[in-house]
């Protein structure tokens, strides 16, 4: 059996992680984290602000830090982490040993339908679509090497993706 409490969802901004996240916890009976969101309600400031007022690096710290916090619940989560997430090689090991990391992976078409004019997204600027690609073609390495299996999304709903996970997932032993 697997012994790995958590499950996390890495992949590119607008890939869903944190509606299916929400989604798998629901009718899996877990606590859903959502890492950014938790980054924001600690700091009280949302991550845009974040970016703008402290930088990138900061946000990083912080994204470490709740990351490193949620991974070491002995309450089993599932845990929407932040699309960066995989860009700290201690982020990577510390997911592939306290989780069981599922990359929800899109195609350019999706993000760039689901993100749109990227006002909300930090790393986005004046071309989305090419921000997008540069992003994902940076992060492709990363998430293959993080992540336990990998679901590709483009045409799917939430729910529909959360049912692949829960059926591809390692059940968590019982005895621990």
């Amino acid at each position: 059996m697997d012994t790995r409490p958590h499950v996390a969802l890495i992949g590119m901004m607008g890939s869903g992680k944190s509606t299916v996240g929400f989604w798998l916890a629901q009718s899996e009976g877990l606590r859903f984290v959502d890492l950014d969101a938790a980054i924001e309600e600690r700091h009280g400031r949302s991550v845009p602000e974040i970016f703008q007022t402290d930088g990138e690096t900061r946000f990083r710290d912080m994204e470490q830090s709740e990351l490193a916090e949620c991974l070491t619940s002995e309450q089993p989560l599932v845990v929407s982490c932040g699309g960066g997430s995989v860009l700290r090689a201690g982020n990577r090991a510390l997911l592939r040993k306290r989780a069981w990391v599922c990359w929800l992976r899109a195609s350019i078409e999706t993000l760039t339908q689901r993100v749109r004019s990227g006002d909300s997204r930090p790393l986005l600027g004046e071309d989305p679509v090419a921000d997008l690609i540069q992003i994902c073609d940076a992060r492709a390495g990363l998430y293959a090497e993080t992540a336990h299996r990998v679901i590709d999304i483009d045409g799917l709903e939430a729910n529909q993706v959360a049912e692949r996970i829960k059926r591809i997932r390692p059940r968590q032993s019982a005895a621990r």
